[in-house]
């Protein structure tokens, strides 16, 4: 559908199955569903209608530095107060600018070992490579499983003593 809506806004002939596409899925409707929803969107912007994609993205990343740094200075543009700061408290000045904001590094999850006697070895030293974490935390190390798996792991290994569980569903090393 939206191969033959980029026709459509191309100024292409639409024909045969695309003609049928475009019968079919209402091409038409869909087409002035989304220009209107580009036009919301830039009045609510303030921005001309007839932003190229190029000067949008353009826009929006400096839109984006912006507010970063007003809420660097403690400026909130709370989108909903009443319930995102129903106390009306003001922020203290972020640390934005001292953030490393950067490419950060893919880190590559283990596989998840097949046997039991692998799998508590397995936790027990990502425990101890994390110092404490969640059972959820320890899962998103591996690949395929999950808090299920882990978390009667961590228990055993606490009631042998080799983890404790601190507080929150946390466990130490």
């Amino acid at each position: 559908m939206y191969n033959v809506l980029e026709k459509l806004r191309a100024g292409e002939t639409i024909e045969g199955k695309d003609r049928e596409i475009y019968d079919q899925g209402l091409i038409g409707i869909l087409k002035d569903l989304h220009d209107q929803i580009d036009a919301a969107v830039a009045e609510a912007y303030a921005w001309p209608v007839d932003l190229s994609d190029d000067d949008i993205l353009f826009r929006l990343v400096a839109l984006n530095k912006e507010r970063s740094e007003e809420e660097a200075r403690g400026h909130i543009r709370w989108l909903r107060p009443d319930y995102q700061n129903p106390e009306g408290r003001v922020a203290a000045k972020g640390k934005t600018k001292d953030m490393d904001l950067g490419v950060t590094a893919k880190v590559e999850k283990a596989p998840w070992p097949k046997t039991l006697p692998d799998q508590i070895a397995a936790v027990r030293e990502a425990l101890e490579e994390m110092g404490e974490a969640t059972p959820e935390q320890i899962a998103r190390r591996f690949l395929r499983t999950r808090t299920t798996a882990v978390q009667p792991l961590l228990e055993s290994l606490a009631a042998l003593g080799q983890a404790e569980l601190v507080e929150d569903g946390r466990y130490a090393a």
